[in-house]
């Protein structure tokens, strides 16, 4: 007879909020899943390290410089005007991600979070220098030993190092990298830039290095987000407890074993004695980056990155059983239900996805190569000369957004009698902004009241494209009619 269990939650000692959590030592495991996730790091990390010295036309082909407000991506030149492309951007950006969270889970946080990836760097590097899982484990238990010693500083070194590099390519995105590095080479590096290089090489190495899984499991605000966007049609990562359980450890038996083996083949049969196909070897939790059992079910510390998978899968075919018992699949799937694929949410996202994405491309397309801003003088709005006639003054902003030098003829379209009083030609160079005073006169003094005018900027045509002409509205002020 089976006595029950008395939990006294008063005498049971509490879990101290602040434990220090025990170190995870994620095992190496081969595998589809594995393959994709590495060739995901080295395209990611290619592009983050490669990008800043690769050049279009004399141009880095991603520099956000900041001083000269300028943001060159692609060779395409943003400036301040375009950040509304920015806010489309983002939203492209969140938007995404929830598409394919409604449709495939954490795929995000698996293959190409910043944190999973450069905390796979990590790890790679924590292997090179220490050797496997068991290894580590045993290095980390034994005492102090020059040996020991040796190993740690290699491995620090090595992360360090990394780290650093890390911080120099992201300032490098914002301050020229062929001009960062002979600068640091030569102790003459601006304050700034040194203070980022280190502050963002001191965030990889305790975020990859140091802190790991727990930035996923305490800091990552998705994980907690992440189950409003889930339903029982996502493609999830799930341990088949139908096929499992019960688990328990047995030997490898193949069915021709079994047959020679007769009636005591039978016995030593899994099924016959009320055994699943999970051997409860641990393979799933030795390889979890985040320290889980996946067949404890979903949990918000499971950031999708199928090692376990991969590593069920593996131990599976050694026991002649079919894969599978560790898999993406749906709650209706697992629940023998059909599985819909195209559902609201999925409709939803889709169609806001494609129409800021349509938005966004006819944004970039539809640029104007160059910026007209009308500034009315804030001190008088009207002034009266001597002729009797009124002149209104000016401030004229003007950008060349283009690679090339820009000639600029200021007119103005409107019904009224007015002419420019000036020079109202300017040269812009590539890339320069201008501002450039203007005034405009009514000579009659005829015009009473506030009128709506357009200030027109017309460059020629260049490389048998159609000429350039650019309005910008403002107001022509006049005393009222009497």
């Amino acid at each position: 007879m089976t006595r029950p269990i008395k939990l006294d939650l008063v005498d049971a000692p509490a879990e101290s909020l602040y434990a220090k959590q025990p170190k995870v030592y994620p095992r190496e495991i081969k595998g589809r899943f594995q393959r994709l996730r590495t060739a995901a790091v080295f395209w990611l990390l290619g592009m983050f390290y490669l990008f800043p010295w690769i050049s279009i036309g004399g141009q880095q082909l991603v520099l956000f410089d900041l001083p000269a407000r300028q943001f060159h991506v692609f060779g395409l030149t943003f400036w301040p005007q375009d950040f509304f492309l920015l806010a489309l951007l983002l939203m492209l950006a969140a938007l995404t991600l929830f598409f394919f969270t409604a449709l495939a889970g954490r795929l995000w946080c698996g293959y190409a979070c910043p944190q999973t990836v450069w905390t796979e760097v990590f790890l790679w590097m924590e292997r090179w220098v220490e050797g496997d899982r068991n290894k580590r484990m045993k290095l980390d238990a034994a005492p102090w030993t020059p040996r020991k010693l040796a190993r740690k500083a290699a491995k620090q070194a090595l992360w360090i190092g990394f780290a650093l590099w890390t911080g120099l390519t992201f300032v490098g995105f914002f301050v020229p990298i062929r001009e960062l590095v002979p600068a640091i080479a030569t102790f003459e590096v601006g304050g700034w830039a040194a203070f980022w290089i280190l502050f963002y090489a001191f965030a990889t190495y305790g975020n990859a290095g140091f802190l790991r899984e727990q930035v996923c499991k305490y800091m990552c605000p998705y994980a907690r987000f992440q189950g409003a966007m889930f339903d029982r049609d996502t493609l999830i990562i799930s341990y088949d407890a139908a096929r499992g359980e019960n688990r328990g450890h047995r030997r490898r038996s193949t069915p021709s074993v079994l047959e020679r083996r007769g009636a005591a083949g039978m016995a030593a049969d899994p099924a016959v004695a009320g055994l699943g196909d999970c051997i409860d070897c641990k393979a799933c939790v030795q390889v979890c980056p985040t320290g889980i059992d996946i067949r404890d079910g979903l949990q918000i510390e499971c950031i999708a990155c199928a090692a376990c998978i991969d590593a069920c899968d593996d131990v599976m075919r050694r026991m002649d059983y079919p894969a599978g018992l560790i898999r993406y699949t749906t709650e209706s799937a697992m629940a023998g239900a059909r599985t819909r694929i195209l559902r609201p949410r999925v409709f939803a996202y889709g169609a806001l996805l494609l129409a800021i994405a349509g938005a966004f491309a006819w944004g970039v397309a539809g640029r104007a190569p160059l910026i007209v801003e009308v500034l009315h003088d804030r001190n008088a709005l009207y002034r009266e000369v001597a002729d009797g006639g009124i002149e209104n003054s000016y401030a004229v902003k003007l950008v060349n957004k283009t690679d090339r030098p820009m000639a600029l003829h200021l007119s103005v379209d409107s019904a009224l009698p007015l002419r420019v009083i000036g020079r109202p030609r300017v040269t812009l160079a590539p890339g320069e902004v201008h501002s450039l005073p203007l005034t405009l006169r009514d000579a009659d003094g005829a015009v009473r009241g506030r009128h709506r005018i357009e200030v027109v900027a017309e460059a020629a045509a260049a490389d048998d494209a159609e000429p350039l002409r650019i309005a910008a509205r403002t107001h022509f002020f006049a005393p009222e009619a009497p």
